[in-house]
């Protein structure tokens, strides 16, 4: 039994990578649908690969730094099918490699736009909806950073330090409400926002250790994609404020175990390694 069956579930950010993934996971467990991203055409043709598999999809074009950009998605979703039942806060980007005040003001200022002001609109909206009907969940994705300060990586772990705390405050404050507010961190996820990396000049090889860890503990989108579609479902029901992290100590302890088979055993690397691009920003 598909346990997501006509419910209707939101993800920003999700044309490719992570959010394409937990977008198709919960697809599969019965849910209807909305894909949102910045440009159209990766977002329709995300959508159509959804729709080709007979899953219920639509996407809409939404920058998630715009309050009225979301609160259109959501009106949108609604227009579409009729409900809204999960809201998932998955957009996200990151600033180059270096220095925190080596990078441009602007850039910094996007990176704040998104991870921050798109998880405070999304909740936003989403909660207006689920606190009228008494029921919904609300999942913001969390990151590197969460549980401490990254140095070089200042812009995009503080961000997600602030969704941390944004996120247990706001559960607290919806404590039996009916809805469910959470997180999810999903350790290290392997797409383009990780193995293509912008970096201040200077700091292209203090990058490249990243790697190794990537050999450790990276995992396809597929993977953390189920366990949100976990937390979607009833199984969360009455858990507000459950923080999940993909990253446990037994995934790490075996992620180190295959590494050393493989060592061991001279099997080829399957895992991509990171390209570098040099920025000025």
């Amino acid at each position: 039994m598909n346990s997501l069956e006509g419910k209707t579930a939101v993800i920003t950010g999700s044309s490719r990578g992570l959010g394409f993934a937990i977008a198709k996971a919960l697809a599969k467990q019965g849910a209807n649908v909305i894909l949102a991203a910045r440009t159209a055409e990766t977002l329709q043709s995300a959508v159509h690969e959804l729709k080709k598999e007979g899953y219920k999809a639509e996407g809409f074009p939404c920058d998630t730094s715009k309050l009225e950009d979301v609160e259109r998605l959501a009106q949108q979703a609604v227009a579409t099918f009729g409900r809204l039942d999960i809201w998932i806060n998955n957009a996200g980007i990151s600033a180059p490699y270096g220095l925190t005040m080596s990078i441009a003001p602007e850039r910094f200022k996007k990176v704040v736009d998104t991870n921050i002001m798109g998880v405070y609109y999304g909740s936003y909206v989403a909660m207006q909806h689920f606190s009228t009907q008494g029921s919904g969940k609300l999942i913001n994705l969390l990151g590197r950073g969460e549980s401490g300060p990254v140095p070089y990586q200042n812009a995009y772990a503080s961000s997600k330090a602030w969704v941390k705390n944004f996120t247990k405050a706001l559960a607290r404050e919806y404590a039996g409400t009916g809805v469910e507010v959470m997180a999810f961190n999903p350790g290290l996820v392997i797409t383009e926002m990780l193995t293509q990396v912008d970096a201040i000049p200077g700091f292209e090889e203090k990058v490249l250790p990243l790697n190794t860890v990537i050999r450790f503990w990276g995992n396809m989108p597929e993977e953390p994609a189920q366990k949100v579609a976990w937390m979607a479902s009833s199984a969360t029901d009455h858990r507000n404020g459950l923080m999940v992290n993909f990253l446990s100590f037994d995934r790490m302890m075996a992620g180190i175990g295959k590494e050393f088979w493989r060592w061991v055993t001279h099997a080829p690397m399957t895992k991509p390694t990171i390209q570098v691009r040099v920025t000025r920003m």
